[in-house]
């Protein structure tokens, strides 16, 4: 059926975006848009604590259309935004579709861009993990595979896309927008204070600790390990902050029943530059997020990674370490926390391997060049 929100779609830049770190790693992108810019939001990130807040914090317009796909299954999600995609794409043309990453709604936007032979421009191409068993990795490489312009955030990514016999010529290296979102988010050090004396932590004192991917919240054996071990941490004098994604809390609950043992203090969801208050002053993040091992560069804080595998190895070379749940997390946090101060110092001065902050730039210079009528705006 007709929608008549379509109408604001003709001839625009469409961004198809979903949860929380879309907004983000976007936001800087369709600010250099401005007017042209168009923000489909499908709704897989529905908490406010999720989205609102994200769009506040990063300073993005909101959304001129929403499809409200969330709570649904990943086969769900991407079948009701492709279903939701057709009927506006039919109504109205963008000039380009922009997608991020390696999500649902970003695979929904690909697939629905392709189908209408729309111009399809996939910020952070290239990265992979090589293990199939992460949903992730498969969202990725079939949005690889359709888009007519590769934004690569480095060379490794890169190679990733040459080695899979994708045309050279469709791929740019860029850089990570993550770092300018960052720099533009990250609040000066009396508001960082702030934060800190509002959830009742010290500065260099404490852990910060995340926990949402599927691998580590499905399987309560799992879940239980990973609490097990941010308790130990907890119980050997660092405390640890534990902000809980709502999926991780409902898991926490058959795993606990809600009691987690001293030194290890759960916290609703946070904003994005309240976060990154957190991460730019902790001792040590223990984290399985993807963004994370982004930011953690750029702020120079050391991270332990609880994964099976990472599509971001350049984050392993300096400033993280790969932990599978169980006695690796707290053996390799002791290790970190032993003389945390030099790590700090080591890792204060080295660049982030994501680059210098114009990825934006560069993704915006490309697409005037290669979507037909872009330049021209």
């Amino acid at each position: 059926m007709y929608d008549p929100c379509a109408s604001i779609l003709n001839g625009s830049v469409a961004f198809v975006l979903g949860t929380r770190r879309e907004i983000v790693k976007l936001a800087p992108l369709t600010g250099l848009f401005a007017d042209a810019a168009r923000v489909i939001h499908t709704g897989q990130h529905y908490d406010a604590r999720l989205d609102e807040v994200f769009f506040t914090d990063c300073g993005m317009r909101r959304p001129d259309v929403t499809l409200g796909v969330g709570g649904m299954s990943r086969a769900g999600q991407v079948a009701a935004a492709v279903a939701n995609l057709d009927t506006l794409f039919a109504a109205a043309r963008p000039a380009a579709v922009v997608v991020q990453g390696d999500t649902n709604s970003a695979l929904a936007g690909a697939l629905a861009a392709n189908a209408y032979g729309i111009p399809l421009v996939h910020v952070e191409a290239g990265l992979r993990s090589h293990d199939r068993r992460m949903p992730e990795e498969n969202n990725r490489t079939l949005i690889d595979h359709v888009s007519d312009l590769l934004c690569a955030p480095t060379r490794g990514n890169v190679e990733n896309l040459v080695a899979e016999r994708l045309d050279p010529q469709l791929v740019e290296l860029t850089g990570n927008t993550v770092v300018e979102a960052l720099r533009q988010s990250l609040p000066g050090p009396e508001a960082r204070a702030k934060v800190l004396a509002e959830v009742g932590v010290q500065a260099g004192r404490y852990v910060l600790a995340t926990i949402h991917r599927p691998e580590n919240t499905d399987d309560p054996r799992v879940l239980g390990a990973i609490v097990a071990e941010l308790e130990a941490i907890g119980a050997a004098g660092r405390p640890v902050l534990f902000p809980v994604h709502p999926r991780t809390r409902a898991a926490l609950t058959r795993v606990t029943g809600g009691r987690l043992a001293e030194g290890l203090s759960a916290c609703d969801p946070l904003g994005y530059r309240e976060f990154l208050a957190l991460v730019a002053e902790c001792a040590l993040v223990v984290s399985d997020s993807g963004g994370i091992q982004e930011e953690t560069t750029v702020l120079g804080r050391p991270l332990v990674l609880v994964r099976r595998s990472t599509e971001r190895p350049e984050a392993l070379a300096d400033f993280a370490c790969l932990a599978e749940p169980g006695p690796a997390i707290s053996l390799a946090a002791f290790t970190l926390l032993a003389d945390v101060e030099s790590v700090h110092a080591r890792l204060s001065v080295l660049p982030s391997p994501f680059g210098d902050g114009r990825a934006s730039f560069r993704i915006r210079d490309a697409m005037f060049r290669r979507v037909p009528g872009l330049g021209a705006r």
